[in-house]
């Protein structure tokens, strides 16, 4: 018995001794789950202008003609190339004549590649008969800085033209006055909104508060930024602080559901140096599919200075139908992207830094239930803010969403709201091993010899 007895407690140690490692794998999957730990990272992106592709993207070759075109499936996310002076066609079959098909298209050029402020990319749509649904621009701008930028096209169901189900085309071209050689890397996501149930508002909001908001106040929090959408890190409303490298873009996301309005600017720190560059920092805001909402950028001298995102309206069903493509964007609830990027113009007169970057988020306005779909976006839940996101608002319909969101950490925010399910499941486990092994012991001193 005595054998048989120390075997067991050799088996026990060995089991205490393993049994964290199981603990610590349930763990980890539950901050997966949280997404305190990724469950699935954006392809590596390292130097100060690499983009993050989402995870899983599918390679695509666009065609020079409408012949022979790649299909597009909505929902899924897609990386291909682009060269210079390129123009390159996918295809799009919709099915449903009644659903509203969004191709946003971002196009990444390699690190240090001359641009000028006209450079960029144009997305159009066109139906079977070779009408113009949509086209749309997207430009570096004033930072004569190469950064990824996106164009929008879309299929919008209920206007006079690209009306039927059927096969469209989406056509992208390099707006590239520089004729560099290398080709530029592009991310493309198509997605598909379904109609309403039940007939909906038919014209933009009348009126909404456009006075320029109070400056989001409040202690500074560190919080670095993703390198792509799809790596794009959540923000509540607060303060928060980054450093960056010139070149470098950085993504952010903010969850709004629907009545919520956002506010947010960004302050680029002092620096030793002489001279002035056009378009030093850039502030970026996307909707939901990736529609540019509003883009500012700053003048800089080695000065301390902010630049703020125009006044905004709530997010509404109704914005759609606003002429502003400013309203226009922020038409459905989920996740608004923040986009910074750090001109590489700023290394010469003012040196490789890095820069601190204070960026001050601010939400507002009273959540309510928005409209009644008729079936399910691609993907789902594309216009719902996750769980997750949701963690980092504060709580209650209302308040003005300054302050630092809540108080307590954002990570112990969403660990509470994204790994409770998981935590208890984590308990039991682990409970029932422990009962397991107390079982096992009373057994063992069950058979042992009395003296």
């Amino acid at each position: 018995m005595r054998r048989r007895h120390g075997a067991w407690d050799h088996g026990r140690t060995a089991w205490i001794r393993g049994r964290g490692r199981p603990a610590a794998a349930l763990l980890a999957l539950g901050l997966c789950g949280t997404g305190l730990l990724p469950a699935a990272t954006a392809s590596a992106a390292t130097g100060p202008g690499a983009y993050a592709f989402a995870p899983g993207a599918r390679t695509v070759e666009g065609t020079a003609s409408a012949t022979g075109a790649p299909l597009l499936d909505p929902g899924r996310v897609y990386r291909g190339s682009l060269p210079a002076h390129g123009r390159l066609t996918y295809r799009l079959d919709l099915a449903d004549a009644t659903a509203t098909a969004y191709v946003p298209v971002t196009a990444v050029p390699p690190a240090h590649t001359g641009v000028t402020s006209t450079d960029g990319i144009r997305v159009t749509v066109r139906d079977t008969h070779g009408t113009a649904c949509s086209f749309a621009t997207a430009r570096f701008g004033a930072g004569l800085s190469p950064r990824p930028v996106t164009a929008l096209g879309r299929r919008e169901a209920g206007r006079a033209l690209c009306r039927g189900a059927g096969t469209y085309s989406v056509l992208v071209e390099r707006l590239d006055t520089q004729g560099t050689s290398a080709p530029w890397d592009l991310e493309l996501a198509p997605v598909t909104e379904p109609r309403l149930a039940s007939p909906g508002p038919g014209d933009a909001p009348r009126s909404w508060d456009s006075a320029s908001p109070e400056p989001v106040t409040g202690a500074a929090r560190e919080r670095a930024g993703g390198a792509g959408f799809t790596a794009a890190r959540v923000l509540g409303p607060g303060v928060w602080r980054t450093t960056l490298v010139p070149g470098r873009t950085v993504f952010y996301k903010v969850p709004l559901d629907w009545g919520r309005r956002l506010r947010a600017s960004a302050e680029l720190g002092g620096a030793a140096g002489h001279g002035y560059v056009g378009g030093a920092l850039d502030l970026s805001l996307y909707d939901p599919v990736r529609g540019l909402a509003d883009d500012v950028s700053l003048g800089y001298t080695g000065v301390r200075k902010p630049v703020a995102l125009a006044p905004l309206p709530p997010v509404e069903y109704a914005n759609r139908y606003a002429a502003p493509a400013a309203v226009g964007a922020l038409r459905f609830a989920g996740d608004y992207y923040l986009v910074l990027h750090l001109s590489d113009q700023l290394a010469g007169p003012f040196g490789q830094g890095p820069y601190e970057v204070t960026l001050r988020v601010g939400v507002d306005g009273r959540a309510h239930a928005g409209p009644g779909y008729a079936g399910r976006p691609t993907p789902d839940g594309v216009f719902t803010p996750t769980a997750q996101d949701g963690a980092a608002m504060p709580f209650g319909d209302g308040g003005d969403g300054g302050g630092t969101g809540g108080g307590g950490s954002l990570e112990m925010e969403a660990l509470a709201a994204g790994g409770i399910g998981l935590g208890t499941a984590l308990l039991l486990v682990l409970g029932g091993w422990t009962l397991a092994a107390r079982r096992a012991q009373t057994r063992v001193s069950a058979q042992k010899p009395t003296a």
